[in-house]
């Protein structure tokens, strides 16, 4: 008579999951460079692999679209906040790439500040999970700072900030730059923040933020991925 070996249920599934399991690992890190400068993205639209999002969102989402924009540093469009359509002190505007896998390296743009009376200027986000979880460096020309946190659940905690004089209507360039746990921030060159953060470790989305009523545009967005 001939013996038929099964394997017990919860082994046999176990085995049948190992190459969903294989594909659930963390993402590789990106080592390239990606550049956007926005001129040739169609006016009113976003461009491709960006998404509209909030954190602690109250109410719709702002809009955002690539638009003309005065004195934009490359070309005449810039990716642009142009309506909050909300009044939340407490919600967090985002337009970001969740399909680039930024770790380490440096991230750079140019932005203006064009209005806002709760809130002005914005900055960059990256190792982002989802709209709930990043780093987050903004310059703000109302409080006249630099400030660097994490987001962690849609709960903002400050790592550093440094005094830095900004002007609503002017241009300035934000660069992170970010090895492991260190962090550097720099306006215009001048390295302003250096800290240290053991959180979000994994590689994740990168893209542009605001707070409450902040409209601002934002140019020239660089990405570079720095390898192990």
């Amino acid at each position: 008579m001939r013996t038929t070996w099964r394997l017990p249920f919860h082994l046999s599934q176990f085995l049948l999951l190992l190459p969903f399991a294989a594909c659930a690992s963390p993402r590789a890190a990106f080592t390239g460079t990606m550049a956007w400068s926005f001129d040739d993205v169609p006016a009113g639209r976003l461009p491709a692999g960006f998404a509209v999002a909030a954190t602690r969102r109250v109410g719709p989402l702002a809009s955002w679209e690539v638009a003309e924009s005065a004195g934009a540093p490359s070309g005449r469009q810039a990716l642009s906040l142009s309506y909050p359509n909300h009044k939340s002190y407490d919600s967090f505007n985002l337009c970001w790439n969740g399909s680039l896998a930024f770790r380490d390296g440096a991230i750079t743009v140019k932005l203006c500040a064009r209005s806002g009376r709760e809130d002005q200027g914005g900055g960059l986000i990256w190792r982002a999970s989802g709209p709930d979880d990043y780093f987050v460096a903004r310059l703000n020309p109302l409080e006249g700072n630099l400030r660097l946190y994490h987001v962690l659940a849609g709960n903002r905690t400050m790592l550093a900030s440094a005094d830095c004089k900004a002007v609503a209507g002017t241009w300035y360039e934000l660069r992170i730059e970010q090895r492991g746990e260190r962090i550097r921030c720099a306006v215009d060159g001048a390295v302003l923040i250096e800290a240290a953060a053991a959180v979000l470790p994994e590689p994740g989305g990168v893209g542009v933020w605001t707070k409450a009523d902040a409209a601002t545009d934002f140019d020239d967005l660089r990405v570079e991925g720095a390898g192990p």
